[in-house]
């Protein structure tokens, strides 16, 4: 009892603490930022959604052009992680409902298209889960190298375009990362299943 007292009294506080760390990153990043590379950063965010569900297609067309089913089956399993993450990212956008910050802060300067709900960030969470179920496909480090650098200039973008919250882009990449790590999960179980 005494835990949950704490908790409903010290959460306020907490939360309010964390919304202005929040804003204060963005400010940081987005009031800041070397206007040279905007360009830079829009190109970068919008190779997100293309490269996360463009991967496993063409991953499954070498598949099977080479007739090899172990890649077959990594391309579904990509697939079925960006797919995943997808979902969940819109799931929760529209359940917590968070206003992009260049609503509530007329300072935040947005050089990119951001429609809708803020959080998660969808595009970092496409990036990342394309870029962890790649890794664990492929986990050679000049696989996993190059797969998060583009993630993580995926999120950066979000925030230096103006568009989302440091918050927004954290949990965009536990929601792609995580996706991913319970598809490849799910696919080890059901190879062992399949070959019971």
């Amino acid at each position: 009892m005494k835990k949950f007292l704490f908790l409903l009294f010290f959460f306020p506080l907490i939360s309010g603490y964390s919304q202005n760390l929040d804003i204060r990153l963005l400010r940081d990043i987005n009031l800041h930022r070397n206007t040279h590379l905007d360009g830079t950063f829009r190109t970068i965010t919008n190779t997100a959604t293309p490269f996360a569900f463009g991967t496993p297609v063409i991953l499954y067309g070498i598949g099977i052009i080479n007739k090899d089913k172990d890649m077959k089956d990594k391309a579904l399993c990509i697939g079925a992680t960006v797919i995943t993450a997808s979902v969940i990212a819109t799931i929760l956008k529209n359940t917590v409902k968070r206003e992009r910050p260049f609503n509530s802060y007329p300072d935040i300067q947005k050089e990119t298209s951001g429609g809708g709900y803020s959080f998660p960030s969808g595009h970092t969470s496409d990036a990342f889960s394309l870029a962890t179920s790649v890794t664990l496909a492929y986990p050679k480090w000049y696989v996993i190298v190059p797969a998060y650098a583009w993630a993580s200039a995926v999120g950066y973008s979000r925030m230096d375009l103006g568009v989302h919250y440091p918050s927004d882009v954290l949990m965009g990449a536990v929601t792609g990362a995580g996706s991913a790590y319970l598809c490849y999960k799910a696919q080890q179980w059901l190879h062992k299943r399949k070959n019971k």
